[in-house]
Formats: C-alpha cells, structure tokens, sequence
C-alpha cells in the first residue's frame, strides 16, 4: 500500500497521468486557442477530439477574423497553432459549435 502511495506521488511530480490538458483563459500549453488553425497528421501542436457532449472547448469555424476564444479559421499555411484529429487520448476535446464558442 505505501508504494502504492509513493509510486502515484512520483507519477504526479512527473506530469505522468491519463488526464487531458486542462484549458484555463483559454489557452493550453501557452498557446491561445482562437485564430488560424492548420490540421496535419503527426507532429500537431494538439490533438483533439471531436464530441457531441461535454467538451473542453466549443469550437465555431470562422472564415475571417477568428478574434474570439474558440474562433477558428482553418488555414493551409502560416497557422497559430496546429490540431491533430485523434479518436482516444486527446489534448483535449472540442464540440462544433454555430453560435457561442469558447469555454463551455
């Protein structure tokens, strides 16, 4: 039982956990998450799951001016940020959203 304990108290001083990024004003891992987005199949800045009930973020595609939080503009060149579209084991997860983007 105590290396049970001292093994999970290791784990957390690593950052090793099965837990998705956490998005606070919105923004993750020092990236804010609106502007111009480029989706690639490895190497994304994140990897995101789309879902249809209790997201980490509410995304709106924009085609101009993604000023807002969860604003998106895809883009082929020159993105803020990229995405990499994953179906288990998420950055974090994002539902398609028309109106009221940003943190649920």
């Amino acid at each position: 039982m105590r290396l049970l304990v001292v093994l999970a108290a290791a784990a957390a001083l690593m950052g090793v956990s099965g837990a998705e990024e956490e998005i606070q004003g919105c923004a993750a891992h020092g990236k804010v998450l609106k502007g111009k987005v480029q989706v690639v199949s490895s190497g994304a800045d994140f990897k995101v799951q789309i879902v249809t009930s209790f997201p980490d973020l509410k995304v709106k595609m924009v085609e101009s001016f993604p000023d807002d939080c969860g604003e998106w503009q895809m883009v082929e060149n020159f993105p803020d940020f990229t995405i990499e579209y994953v179906t288990s084991f998420p950055d974090f997860k994002i539902q398609m959203v028309e109106s009221f983007p940003g943190e649920p």
